[in-house]
């Protein structure tokens, strides 16, 4: 019952903020201009003494969308920048600004990551004034590629000259650090550095690749700061985070098996290391899939991430506990009717542990014991990145809603209500905000849920919809604020964004339930969505598009070979060919799930794939790709178009140079990308690609 008051209170609260915003006379929702003038806020840490939160703030599109450090001050004061990049106009895609940034238990600097020339580099800026200075980290190299046997190029001279020389240190690219609570050490992981000789082999182009036998991996060291003296330790690569102790005697390495070990199944290990002891680390008995492994603050016990017991689809997780004391393992939300973040979890004195949640379209917090689990109120529906320091004595969090942008709070305890912070604004000015009602529709025995965006005033007329599929299938729309339903609403659009089966926030039984059916129930789910809101709001249903983006882009192939409701349809970064998609993406072991290998599984694969409906195909179609997408490779859309284009149907592809599977989806949602024409672009051409349909004309 709280709960329902609660969200009833939470629609009311963003209805009165849309209605106070729409009397301001220069109120207008953003334009695409607009969109490629937003930052992005995250990463709050709050300092040893509890009165200073540092930020990363990334600039706005427009501004080359590099992230900073920034300081906001808990009793008041203005945020300042700390961080500033030499590099704001060079376009080399290497120089990101700083991030990672962390405190020195003293309070005294801070730490920070950034590549500022030949290497990512580990930085520190003391907060009493003076530039941030970068330790000066070099090792041997434990791989030198130029002095295998049969190694190019193969001048005799050369390789003799080259045999005889002995190694000399050479500078590594840290990929991260942790910092143990004493700050006496600091643990620190980079991949080997390129030798003198394996430069040259580059600059020769002797430079052939023996796919999945790369030398090179990822190592820990541990790092004196007072010295910058760096000691090896003997986990094997790849190294991929670090947990200290609470004493600060003792750290847990979460260590991946090199060479997409992953693509063949869970690889994970966790090594625990004495400070004392470097090498003679000892493996733990957690399994393949745990990760964000955190000490219990008696460290007696860990607390961490991992696959869920009930058959779910992979990176579906429980929080787990680890007991030393007989190294037993207790599974703390099995039982939990939601859906568990991977976060790394925040331990509590008592033995309980608090973790991010997704209940339905909520993210939060919830505090999860040996005996049950609780979750916390807070006062937005999206709460995210809880933070606190060594002593406990504050804590931050940021929170949104559809019409509030992404805030930074401060509580002094997790039972007080939070205070919102001074930062820097995230956008230019204020826009208007559509917010988001909850819709409820019922297929095939499942209660599905939905988000809906109407423009603000429709005077009895019927406006056209826009349906968003969202990423995964393993994701789920939350009720946060998404400056592209903004930008949608603003052309007098309705949007509709459902949670299908198959969607994260309704528990793992949800979460699992399109196995072996992509494009089955899950599409049907979509369309009864459709049907449902069409009975409840004043939309035009010969006015319908449809968007999505990955497994989005894959729903919208499906909708596609399956129906002609749509005006214009648009997939980003689709799975078209599960056969080909199997075979060229960067790791398969989470398709494996669904249906299997699928020269074993030839039928269900191919019943699963958008090209198998597509001799149906009559609705436009266009396709936005990223040309390095190593997730859903560019084949993917190129399949698509070929095959839509010989069934005589409208489609366009567009292709975006340099541009990845998430970097993309980043840029076109209005989030900071370095790329500053790609996402303006895109929602250029969704745009011109809608409005054509709907009026009907000829693509």
């Amino acid at each position: 019952m709280r709960i329902r008051q609660l969200r009833t209170a939470i629609i009311l609260c963003t209805i009165m903020f849309a209605v106070l915003v729409l009397s301001a006379e220069d109120a207008r929702f953003p334009n695409n201009e607009d969109m490629r003038h937003f930052r992005s806020m995250d990463s709050p840490r709050l300092s040893p003494d509890g009165q200073q939160v540092l930020i990363r703030v990334s600039d706005d599109t427009a501004h080359s969308g590099r992230s900073h450090l920034w300081l906001a001050d808990v009793a008041g004061k203005p945020c300042r920048q700390l961080t500033y990049s030499p590099f704001a106009g060079d376009k080399n895609t290497k120089y990101r600004g700083e991030d990672s940034g962390e405190w020195m238990p003293d309070g005294q600097s801070i730490l920070f990551l950034a590549h500022r020339g030949e290497q990512n580099q580990l930085y520190r800026l003391p907060m009493n004034g003076g530039e941030p200075l970068a330790f000066d980290l070099k090792v041997v190299p434990a791989v030198d590629d130029s002095k295998l046997p049969g190694a190019l190029p193969p001048q005799e001279k050369e390789k003799s000259e080259n045999s005889q020389q002995v190694a000399e240190p050479v500078p590594i690219d840290v990929s991260g650090y942790a910092i143990a609570p004493d700050g006496k050490t600091i643990a620190i992981w980079a991949k080997d550095p390129a030798t003198p000789g394996e430069k040259h082999q580059e600059e020769e182009k002797a430079d052939a690749v023996l796919v999945d036998h790369e030398q090179h991996g990822t190592r820990l060291y541990l790092l004196d700061p007072a010295t910058s003296k760096l000691t090896a330790v003997a986990v094997t690569a790849d190294v991929q985070r670090v947990s200290w102790s609470p004493q600060s005697d003792r750290l847990l390495a979460e260590v991946d098996m090199p060479n997409r070990a992953s693509d063949l199944g869970p690889s994970l290990s966790t090594w625990l290391v004495a400070i004392s002891d470097p090498q003679h680390p000892a493996k733990v008995a957690i399994p393949a899939t745990g990760h964000n492994t955190v000490w219990s603050l008696d460290s007696k016990k860990l607390f961490y991430m991992a696959q869920a017991e009930v058959d779910a689809p992979p990176g579906y997780e429980d929080l787990y506990e680890f007991s030393f004391d007989g190294g037993t393992i207790r599974n703390l939300s099995g039982k939990f009717q939601g859906t568990v973040g991977s976060a790394v979890p925040i331990p509590e004195a008592g033995g309980s542990a608090l973790q991010s949640t997704e209940i339905g379209v909520q993210l939060g917090i919830t505090r999860f014991g040996p005996n049950k689990s609780e979750p916390l109120t807070m006062a937005s529906p999206v709460t995210r990145q809880l933070h606190t320091n060594e002593r406990r004595n504050g804590w931050v969090y940021l929170a949104s809603s559809s019409t509030q942008p992404d805030t930074l709070y401060y509580a002094p305890s997790l039972d007080a209500a939070g205070r919102e912070l001074a930062t820097p604004a995230l956008s230019e000015r204020t826009f208007l905000a559509s917010a988001s009602q909850l819709v409820h529709w019922s297929n095939e025995s499942r209660q599905i849920e939905g988000l809906m965006n109407l423009p603000p005033a429709t005077n009895g007329q019927r406006v056209p919809l826009v349906m968003i599929i969202h990423g995964g299938p393993t994701g789920a729309f939350q009720d946060g604020y998404y400056a592209m339903v903004n930008f949608l609403v603003g052309r007098g659009w309705a949007v509709l964004r459902p949670n299908p089966r198959g969607s994260t926030g309704r528990g793992a039984d949800f979460a699992a339930a399109n196995k072996n059916d992509l494009g089955g129930a899950d599409y049907r789910d979509v369309m009864a969505g459709l049907d449902a809101v069409l009975k409840q709001y004043p939309i035009d249903p010969d006015r319908l598009a449809l968007f999505g983006y990955s497994y989005g882009g894959e729903m919208a192939g499906f909708v596609e070979g399956k129906t002609n409701r749509f005006k214009a349809i648009i997939s980003g970064a689709p799975v078209i060919d599960q056969f080909s998609e199997y075979g060229t993406e960067n790791d398969s072991w989470y398709d494996r799930w669904f249906f299997g290998k699928p020269w074993e599984h030839f039928e269900d694969a191919w019943k699963q794939s958008p090209l198998a409906g597509v001799a149906h195909a009559t609705t436009p179609f266009l396709l936005l790709q990223g040309s390095d997408d190593a997730t859903d490779p560019a084949g993917q859309s190129r399949e698509m178009y070929r095959a839509l284009r010989q069934m005589g149907v409208p489609v366009e592809l567009v292709e975006y140079p340099r541009e990845d599977h998430g970097p993309l989806a980043v840029g076109m949602f209005g989030l900071p990308s370095m790329e500053p024409w790609h996402g303006f672009d895109a929602r250029q051409r969704m745009v011109q690609f809608i409005e054509k349909g709907f009026a009907g004309k000829k693509h």
